[in-house]
């Protein structure tokens, strides 16, 4: 079983695709972890800047550079 990659209350880049043209752009918080669908996780997010929240799959989310930087240090502090 696949175990979702993001953890609820991070902050994550959306990734957007073709066919997301009126997604807006920018940070998302994660709201809530979902089930998958086509072996794609999914999740509840909302936007930093408009405060609509939306569902999107984990392909369309990339952990922001603050993130990494912080699983990192936890990590080396372990």
């Amino acid at each position: 079983m696949t175990r979702h990659k993001f953890t609820v209350g991070q902050v994550v880049e959306f990734l957007p695709g073709r066919m997301d043209f009126n997604v807006p752009r920018g940070t998302y918080t994660i709201v809530r972890q979902l089930p998958m669908e086509a072996n794609d996780c999914q999740y509840r997010v909302k936007n930093a800047h408009d405060g609509h929240e939306r569902i999107m799959r984990e392909s369309q989310l990339a952990a922001t550079s603050s993130e990494w930087d912080r699983a990192r240090s936890e990590k080396l502090s372990r």
